[in-house]
């Protein structure tokens, strides 16, 4: 029975995913299961683990969560939303619920599957609550529900749920007898971002919760274009912005990101919104969750760094680079070519394992006087039978959740033995980590063409612009998600001896790509080792522009993560010297001296980390 159970949990799962995808119109959306909370970064979904039993109204929920963050990335763009954004953290609250109002709207009035789903996820939402306190102080939280419940009843046609009631009667009538016209108008706007924002902004001022004169301008006039902000250079950020709501690390961008009324995806988790009470949180802190501050992290990647097109760019996972026949031809091929390898590197990588282990191990207490009977003691008694008995008793050492990022260059200078050997590793530490409780996720990246590709011929098509930046087609590619185990991932490494497939690399913009997933991980230690041959080299974009235009980049993003990232950074160098870019790096000369190299990292950091919390 719990073997149809998992089935049948298996085959919710990957249509829940297939799902959201579609409606979402893009298949490089990404959704894992696991997470204690949803959190959409960009276009990383993360849903809660469905139960074995998945009773109708807990996938019900499940779909309208996974259906709100699909809207939130067809339907919303990020550009006009936050050039609208206003600078008071109340208003911003409100502005954010109802932009996901919006989103969710347009959903629930064209497929009525969907909008079953987002009343489900609403009532599971608002079903646990209790009113609030008669004469309580008011919060910005529930005002920013109440209005987008009420935004929702505007443009839907439909009541809140009756479990919301108290809140409504709270604040119904003082929101329409300030906003009441403004209000009335979002249903005509509700396909114009823009000009619904601008209305808005008008609902903000009529509740005198709008920025003062004068203050929203500017508010984003640093704002990187869009072809930069789509391709990953998400470190801009504007200029002397508040650190906490839109300094964010890589600038992702949440799924309202969870922002919205109590059928949007971020109200109907358990810490959404503003802070109040309940210990919600506000919608632009949710862009990196479980993140703690940290007093230097306004990032201020190099302005003059910036991409021609993003159009051509990709994130994909392995399995769709090749069929699974061929996968499964050159991972036999990788383990025959490096046979003699992997028992080396088992051996360190078991080093890793027996410390990582000892960390995880529990401890004893000694000579107590009440507990577990201590038999070594016993001797005692027998010389000495008027020797109290002595007891031990058991306790867990601390181990924070950690997971580890191994971001391998896959550029045409590694072909041969280093990209064999360095896939080789890769396996190993997979599978040793995960045995430790250590989750792991292969990163691979590279370029889709040489000399360009169609970011060139757009470039030439429009008369060859000075300094356009960044000019090639991105490639990166997932070849183990963290999410995923080992043994369905292992294959995917065979991927990296497919003839072709290593091409130019462009370091700076996959070290934020690698960067921005880390954060969006619930995990507490965070580590991202990277793992490349040579400086970073694009034919196509230094022939355009200055010399060092991409190292210059990659040393700017390697500074502000070692400096204002809770992400441990880790590089490895094979015949390269990147102690230069890199405050933690070694620099081997032989491929083979990988697998050491690696666990030797890996146990300075984790010996690192035990002395820093002891």
């Amino acid at each position: 029975m719990s073997g149809n159970l998992e089935t049948r949990k298996e085959a919710f799962k990957r249509a829940l995913a297939q799902a959201t995808r579609a409606i979402a119109a893009d298949a490089q959306t990404e959704v894992t299961f696991g997470a204690s909370r949803t959190t959409l970064a960009g276009k990383m979904l993360q849903l809660e683990d469905p139960s074995h039993e998945l009773e109708g109204e807990e996938a019900a929920v499940l779909r309208g969560k996974a259906d709100a963050a699909a809207m939130r990335i067809t339907a919303h763009d990020e550009i006009i939303h936050k050039s609208h954004r206003p600078k008071n953290p109340q208003g911003r609250a409100i502005y954010e619920a109802i932009e996901q109002t919006r989103v969710e709207a347009l959903g629930a009035n064209t497929m009525t599957g969907m909008a079953a789903n987002l009343d489900a996820m609403l009532n599971a939402r608002y079903a646990p609550r209790q009113a609030p306190e008669a004469g309580g102080e008011t919060s910005t939280a529930p005002l920013d529900e109440a209005i987008a419940l009420l935004a929702r009843e505007y443009l839907t046609g439909k009541k809140p749920p009756e479990t919301a009631r108290p809140l409504m009667d709270t604040w119904r009538a003082w929101i329409e007898e300030r906003a009441g016209k403004e209000l009335a108008g979002i249903s005509s706007m509700i396909d114009d971002q823009d000009g619904y924002a601008r209305l808005t902004r008008s609902i903000l001022d009529a509740l005198e919760l709008g920025d003062d004169p004068g203050e929203a301008e500017g508010d984003d006039k640093d704002q990187p274009d869009s072809e930069s902000n789509e391709a990953g250079a998400q470190g801009q950020s504007e200029e002397g912005s508040e650190p906490d709501a839109e300094d964010q690390m890589g600038d992702m961008q949440s799924a309202g990101a969870e922002a919205g009324d109590g059928s949007s995806l971020l109200q109907d988790m358990d810490a959404m919104g503003s802070s109040d009470a309940d210990g919600d949180i506000n919608a632009d802190e949710q862009n990196q969750p479980m993140r703690p501050e940290y007093p230097d992290h306004n990032w201020k990647i190099r302005s003059d760094y910036h991409i021609f097109t993003s159009a051509h760019d990709e994130v994909i996972p392995a399995e769709d680079l090749a069929s699974p026949e061929e996968l499964t031809h050159l991972r036999a091929t990788l383990d025959r070519q490096l046979a003699h390898l992997q028992s080396m590197v088992a051996r360190l990588a078991n080093r890793l394992q027996r410390k990582l282990m000892a960390q995880q191990n529990r401890g004893w207490e000694f000579d107590l006087e009440e507990g577990q009977l201590d038999p070594a003691r016993l001797t005692r008694l027998i010389i000495d039978p008027m020797q109290p008995l002595s007891f031990k008793r058991e306790h867990e050492t601390e181990f924070r959740d950690t997971i580890v990022t191994l971001l391998l260059d896959n550029s045409g200078s590694m072909r041969g033995r280093p990209i064999m050997v360095a896939a080789t590793c890769a396996d190993i530490l997979s599978r040793t980590l995960e045995r430790c409780g250590v989750k792991v996720e292969v990163l691979g990246f590279t370029t889709k063409a040489w000399k360009g590709g169609h970011s060139r011929e757009d470039w030439l098509r429009n008369n060859k612009p000075a300094s356009p930046g960044r000019l090639n087609d991105l490639r990166h590619i997932i070849y183990k998600a963290a999410d995923c185990p080992w043994r369905r991932g292992r294959r995917n490494l065979g991927l990296m001896m497919r003839e072709g497939i290593l091409k130019e690399n462009i370091d700076g913009e996959a070290l934020l790509w690698a960067h921005q997933r880390l954060l969006a991980r619930p995990e507490q230690r965070r580590i991202l080792m990277v793992i490349s041959d040579g400086a970073p080299v694009d034919d196509s974009t230094l022939s355009v522009n200055t010399g060092n235009y991409l190292e210059k980049h990659l040393r700017e993003v390697i500074r502000n993560i070692e400096m204002a990232s809770p992400v441990k950074l880790i590089a490895i160098g094979i015949g390269h010297d990147v102690t230069r870019y890199y405050r933690r790096a070694v620099t081997i000369n032989d491929a083979e001296e990988l697998g050491g190299a690696m666990v030797d990292k890996l146990t300075e950091l984790f010996d690192e980390s035990v002395s820093t919390s002891s």
